[in-house]
């Protein structure tokens, strides 16, 4: 059975991720055509269609919300941390965030909000964001890195385990079936200590009877 980053069919488990070598995070170049800019004043707009393309919202509405609980007030901050990928036309096709989270209070900062339009989706452009929004939160000074992410992002998720990023190990206990479904769907090495669980573990309780008991009784 195929997945699909931001799969509805698989249960949802927040996910937890550090780095803290952030000296040795490799970095990755644009392909020819693109290049980075900083956020304006008025770069609201592109950051909710971005993230609405790549199914991390349903409404514009939603990406509004979103927006007013993570950065409302903090719009100056984003000119020095939040970076777009422009085409050369200047249309903005991927968005990332070098941030933190106020209620840490372990100093670390945090990759936010990653994601490249569905239709830009496979051309190279994730690796050099991540790199590149990871290089900003070293500039800032950040020693630890941590990111959040969801198992319904495991594709994003995959990236980030190549970047070098672990389990929060208090997250690694409290989403562990979590992680399970995560080491099953990117087989990633760094997961091995994790058992593979079963498709009707990955699946919701809907999807499972819609997709393999109702494909079982045919």
């Amino acid at each position: 059975m195929k997945f699909d980053n931001h799969d509805e069919r698989i249960k949802y488990y927040e996910l937890l991720l550090y780095n803290d070598t952030v000296d040795e995070i490799k970095e990755y170049p644009l392909p020819e055509g693109y290049s980075f800019v900083y956020y304006n004043d008025g770069d609201r707009d592109s950051w909710i269609r971005i993230e609405r393309s790549a199914k991390e919202f349903e409404t514009c509405q939603d990406g509004i919300k979103a927006w007013e609980k993570y950065y409302g007030g903090h719009e100056a901050e984003l000119c020095s941390r939040m970076f777009f990928i422009e085409t050369e036309s200047g249309e903005k096709v991927a968005t990332a965030t070098a941030y933190y989270e106020p209620r840490d209070t372990s100093g670390a900062g945090w990759l936010h909000w990653v994601a490249v339009a569905r239709e830009f989706q496979g051309r190279g452009l994730a690796r050099p964001l991540i790199s590149h929004t990871l290089a900003r939160l070293r500039e800032l000074g950040y020693k630890t890195i941590k990111i959040p992410t969801q198992t319904t992002s495991w594709v994003a998720a995959r990236l980030y385990l190549d970047f070098g990023f672990k389990p929060i190990p208090e997250n690694a206990v409290n989403s562990y079936d979590g992680w399970r479904i995560l080491r099953t769907l990117t087989e990633h090495s760094s997961l091995a200590e994790f058992p593979p669980c079963s498709v009707k573990d990955i699946l919701t309780e809907q999807a499972y009877k819609k997709e393999v008991l109702s494909a079982g009784s045919e």
